[in-house]
């Protein structure tokens, strides 16, 4: 157990700062979940506001990415990575569906 003030005050800050982190956290991985789903709905059906919902979803996942890394939750490279990853589903979705109208 701390002794010193500043010690008790670094706990109760790390203890903030954890419960921050955690919700950014979950918050990006409910979130990525939501845009794999809203692909597959895509996918399956090919509607125009399927793919602005999709849209939509991408989005929120980069502004929240972007802003976890703002407030030092998320490494910038490892949000990269994330971003990459989503992004790179999305579009091979979508240039299979291209060249399956072309040929």
């Amino acid at each position: 157990m701390a002794n010193s003030k500043s010690a008790k005050k670094r706990i109760e800050i790390n203890s903030r700062n954890r419960l921050r982190n955690r919700n950014y956290k979950s918050s990006a991985r409910t979130l990525i979940k939501v845009v794999v789903k809203n692909l597959e709905a895509y996918k399956n059906s090919k509607i125009f506001e399927k793919k602005e919902k999709l849209q939509k979803s991408l989005n929120s996942v980069y502004s929240l990415m972007d802003k976890g890394v703002k407030k030092r939750v998320h490494h910038k490279n490892a949000a990269a990575r994330m971003k990459s990853k989503l992004i790179t589903l999305v579009k091979g979705t979508l240039t299979f569906e291209k060249k399956n109208v072309r040929g």
